[in-house]
């Protein structure tokens, strides 16, 4: 095991509130199955704005940042417990196969103006 690279990102909150409401902005961004878990969370933006950042952290730890992929080839999902983990589609999913990434690990957090994420991509 081997670190690929770390990326991070940082949003605030009231940023993504606009952007929420326009139903074009969410299916460019989101999976379907990450639009029905905010659907659960009642579309809470601190939660939608934690996933965004954490698409932008991902893309950061592969060093590309969203090039050659689009955001919807990155899906951020949680586990039974709530922990958040990463799917890999499309561009994204063939840049992990080609540079042995094999896991993306994937923390979140929010407070009341601002949602980070942090992600650790390992490789063999």
């Amino acid at each position: 095991m081997e670190i690929f690279g770390i990326g991070t990102d940082i949003i605030e909150i009231h940023r993504i509130k606009k952007n929420i409401e326009n139903e074009k902005f969410i299916k460019k961004i989101f999976t379907e199955n990450e639009i029905e878990y905010f659907k659960k969370r009642k579309m809470k933006r601190e939660s939608i704005a934690a996933t965004f950042s954490a698409k932008e952290a991902v893309s950061k730890s592969i060093g590309t940042g969203i090039r050659g992929f689009n955001f919807i080839d990155i899906e951020i999902l949680r586990d039974e417990k709530g922990k958040p983990y990463v799917k890999s589609y499309g561009g994204f999913k063939k840049f992990c196969i080609d540079n042995n990434i094999y896991e993306i690990k994937l923390t979140l957090s929010h407070c009341k103006e601002y949602a980070t994420a942090t992600a650790i991509a390992l490789s063999n």
